[in-house]
């Protein structure tokens, strides 16, 4: 065979493969958006079957004939096939690791916990969760045994999601922003000059709020010709093809913030999908460069611009129209203030900004602790607990408002939630280079011109997919690897001004 042929055949394989998971993302989108309780089971039975379907089209022999054949002329490829190439060998060593059978077993394991998380959240008690966080522990723990790692042996899990980041990485970033956060935290909680929030507990009706979600969707740039608005238990995005990025959310009748501000981190998540590069459809480099890169859209999104005073100017009156009893005697400013509020709370995604990232590093250290065997999962609601109590000053009350907020170990996802923080760092470094190059930000703010914006993070970052790795595309859209002193400047000056 020649080399196009083999180049063919490969592409050809990863459009296949599109193709699979594709059906896997759809009824993943199913199961958490409506799929019938009586369901569950078949359900769960088919997501491991694609799963392992997937699987072995990643790991066959053939497989690995392509990768070896087309790497040993790798001079000789374009620039994308070979990107491409990268990262199926990576993922092909990575899994041909794990027994088939096991990966099969653990897909069907974390299709079962999410649902259960879900009934165990509503119930709030962990007792039903821990043994299936249990099983997906010790899965992790042999995958990392399969894999071998350098240092720590939660570095095989971050490279997960963060390639390039490591725990020393990480250790000597969260204890530079954690000296500057505490306390800037403890002079906001001594300020007198604290604003007005009795008007976000007022009922807002959900049908109200799903309309303003509609609305702040379209007019921040998401296409619903290529995606739809949907209801869950936890908010997430997912991408079924490069025509579909849908995203959901979650309501709260006596506190509006949760949607609105849930929906639009969401919509970035989208809006980066949305503005990749078509070309890269079908391949595995049609995705975000890494969730520390995804989240940086985000939080953008959700911070950056929502959180802005000029885009509660240009929309405080679709609140007043949305809700008027609740509003009618609030003004832009004083809104502004309240969605802004920075105060110890327990929930990470209703979080201000300042504290949000304490949030992260309690769930690090967590994790942290887990894989080195340092905690078992019966302790760990009592050390959740212990350290929302010295980071933040305060304790769950029960495991819904505790260990049980978030979806994410549910569905294995050990080694994410530093990319929340690790994406706030890039996104703040987007700002500031944003700035410099279209000072006209706040007015474009103001106006609800989102496009020059949208723009400029679309030819940074969204349309290389994965043409670029993570750390490489921060370099390239800012000048500079990593600096963290971008974030910290940007949250000592907006919560100075808005306490001090």
């Amino acid at each position: 065979m020649s080399l196009l042929a083999y180049e063919e055949e490969f592409l050809e394989t990863l459009q296949k493969i599109s193709k699979y998971e594709q059906a896997y993302k759809l009824m993943y989108w199913d199961m958490r958006t409506g799929t019938p309780k009586k369901a569950r089971e078949e359900r769960f039975e088919a997501i491991g079957q694609l799963s392992a379907d997937i699987y072995q089209m990643k790991t066959s022999a053939r497989m690995n004939e392509l990768l070896t054949v087309l790497f040993e002329q790798k001079e000789r490829l374009p620039e994308d096939t070979l990107r491409a190439l990268e990262e199926a060998k990576k993922e092909y060593e990575r899994n041909k690791t794990i027994p088939e059978q096991e990966f099969k077993e653990y897909m069907i394991l974390k299709s079962k916990a999410e649902s259960v998380w879900e009934e165990a959240k509503k119930a709030s008690d962990f007792s039903l969760f821990s043994p299936y966080l249990e099983k997906l522990i010790e899965y992790n723990k042999r995958f990392i045994t399969y894999w071998g790692y350098d240092g720590h042996p939660y570095n095989a899990l971050l490279d997960l999601y963060e390639p390039g980041v490591t725990v020393d990485t990480l250790d000597q970033l969260f204890a530079e922003l954690r000296k500057s956060i505490v306390p800037l935290v403890q002079k906001i909680a001594d300020s007198p000059n604290k604003p007005d929030t009795s008007f976000v507990y007022k009922h807002f009706p959900k049908e109200r709020q799903r309309e303003l979600c509609h609305f702040f969707l379209e007019k921040l740039g998401y296409d619903f010709d290529a995606g739809r608005l949907d209801e869950s238990v936890h908010p997430f995005q997912v991408t079924i093809n490069s025509g579909d990025a849908r995203v959901t959310t979650s309501f709260n009748e006596c506190d509006f913030r949760s949607a609105i501000f849930g929906t639009i981190h969401e919509c970035g998540h989208a809006i980066y999908e949305q503005n990749i590069d078509k070309a890269l459809s079908g391949t595995n480099l049609f995705d975000g460069a890494s969730m520390g890169v995804h989240e940086s859209q985000s939080l953008f999104y959700e911070n950056f611009i929502a959180r802005h005073l000029g885009f509660w100017k240009q929309y405080f009156h679709k609140m007043k129209e949305a809700s008027p009893q609740q509003f009618e005697q609030v003004t832009a400013d004083a809104f502004y203030r309240a969605v802004n509020e920075s105060k110890p709370s327990l929930i990470r995604t209703e979080a201000d900004e300042l504290t949000y990232p304490l949030h992260i590093m309690i769930r690090y250290e967590i994790e942290k602790a887990i894989y080195s065997d340092e905690v078992s999962v019966e302790e760990l609601p009592s050390l959740w607990n212990e350290k929302y109590e010295a980071y933040l000053g305060i304790t769950p009350p029960n495991d819904a408002q505790g260990i049980l907020q978030d979806v994410h170990w549910s569905d294995g996802s050990f080694g994410y939630f530093p990319s929340y923080a690790l994406g706030y760092m890039y996104a703040a470094q987007l700002r500031a280079k944003l700035l410099e190059e279209l000072p006209e930000f706040d007015q474009f703010i103001e106006k609800g011109n989102f496009q020059p914006i949208r723009k400029w993070l679309t030819e940074r970052v969204h349309i290389h997919g994965k043409r670029k790795k993570p750390l490489d595309i921060i370099k390239n859209a800012t000048g500079e690897e990593l600096n963290i002193s971008y974030l910290i400047h940007y949250l000592e000056e907006k919560y100075t001004a808005l306490y001090l």
